[in-house]
């Protein structure tokens, strides 16, 4: 294991983002070899620097004592989703190709959505990941509001 990029601050604190996941080797190799991301535990929680945020992935399981009443699993419905990952990054054209070549398989090629080009994938259990570029948000130019607000 790699101390120096384990995500235990100092000081302060850091935001990783823990999957709940059916297999550990293969989404491990989702966030390492298709996305690029650094090992940094292979178990117990396995644990992938992905650029400037870690990713926590540990089977599902039954409440703890710290966590009474609460199970974890994987999403188990694809046409839903209540959080997701967001991955900015400057060149979205440039990652989606590369990320494709390794087997990413996107929802939709990169949209531009005014604010922001943006696409969608799933990682291997479903888990939906927004890909993004900030391009008119940049300039003063927003997202239009959600459906039935103004």
């Amino acid at each position: 294991m790699s101390q120096e990029h384990f995500p235990a601050p100092e000081s302060g604190m850091l935001l990783s983002y823990f999957l709940t996941v059916a297999d550990v080797p293969r989404s491990r190799a989702f966030y390492t070899d298709v996305l690029g991301g650094e090992l940094v535990l292979a178990e117990n929680p396995c644990t992938v620097r992905l650029a400037n945020s870690w990713i926590i992935m540990n089977p599902g399981g039954g409440p703890t004592p710290d966590k009474p009443g609460i199970t974890l699993h994987p999403p188990q419905d694809p046409s839903t989703a209540t959080c997701f990952l967001n991955i900015r990054v400057a060149d979205i054209q440039a990652v989606h190709e590369e990320w494709s070549a390794r087997g990413a398989e996107f929802v939709t090629p990169p949209i531009d959505r005014k604010a922001e080009i943006r696409c969608y994938l799933r990682d291997p259990d479903g888990y939906l990941i927004e890909l993004g570029q900030a391009t008119g948000m940049l300039r003063g130019v927003y997202a239009d509001p959600p459906a039935g607000r103004t």
